[in-house]
């Protein structure tokens, strides 16, 4: 197992499994700064090296995530960080890692958004999950950015205009999380899922994942070629496997 940590976020490596731990619960787990850049720099290698196959998500504490600093004065500045913000969410979602979150607690903003963009969402059967931003007075466009390729926009302007929270049995009504669990399963069902994905063969699951996010931006009938395509080089992939 390797390690490494800043202030408020531990990231473990334990053969195939990546792990990003929130810890900072005095703080409601919000996001800072260095924490963004240690997320960065580990998906980027990801990315570049496919090291690990999960991605796992998680927090300490009674809450998951309430949200990320808004530490920019400037315009620059502020430029700078929701940058980083967005290419944070951009690589966990293009990731070549099946990425799971396992929302322990309330998740609010970025929290919900990061729980959101995860291939699979297991979320605490009494947490609250939301987007208050507009209490604020700042319209979430990096949420708005991606939120209405998970829910039918009938029911995410409303979440994202109200900002009132909802309770996880809603979130899976309407397409947004994965699965709701009793507080005492969350971390076994969430081991489960991790181990399902693990014996599944390396390649076709990357292959699986990279197919399926292409297919959310193309025609029918792009797909379809690229179908005849991966149906192929997969095939010829299994049987190269057989022999």
């Amino acid at each position: 197992m390797s390690d490494s940590s800043v202030p408020g976020l531990i990231i473990e490596r334990t053969g195939d499994v990546v792990t990003f731990t929130l810890d900072d619960a005095d703080d409601g787990n919000q996001v800072r700064g260095r924490m963004f850049d240690a997320m960065l720099a580990e998906l980027q290698h990801q990315k570049s090296h496919a090291a690990a196959r999960v991605l796992r998500i998680r927090a300490r504490g009674k809450v998951f995530c309430t949200g990320r600093e808004r530490a920019g004065r400037d315009a620059a500045a502020i430029r700078s960080e929701a940058a980083r913000i967005i290419e944070v969410k951009r690589l966990l979602r293009t990731s070549p890692l099946i990425s799971v979150a396992e929302v322990q607690g309330d998740a609010f903003g970025f929290g919900f958004g990061l729980a959101i963009l995860c291939d699979f969402a297991l979320v605490a059967e009494r947490a609250r999950l939301g987007f208050p931003e507009m209490h604020s007075g700042l319209p979430p466009a990096a949420i708005m950015a991606y939120l209405g390729e998970y829910a039918l926009p009938r029911f995410a302007f409303p979440l994202v205009l109200l900002g009132d929270p909802i309770s996880p049995a809603r979130a899976l009504e309407i397409g947004l999380i994965s699965q709701v669990c009793p507080i005492d399963r969350l971390s076994s069902e969430a081991d489960a899922l991790v181990e399902r994905i693990l014996r599944l063969d390396p390649a076709a699951v990357r292959r699986c994942k990279e197919f399926f996010l292409a297919a959310q931006q193309k025609s029918f009938d792009q797909n379809c070629n690229a179908a005849l395509e991966a149906l192929t080089a997969g095939s010829i992939a299994l049987l190269a496997k057989e022999k």
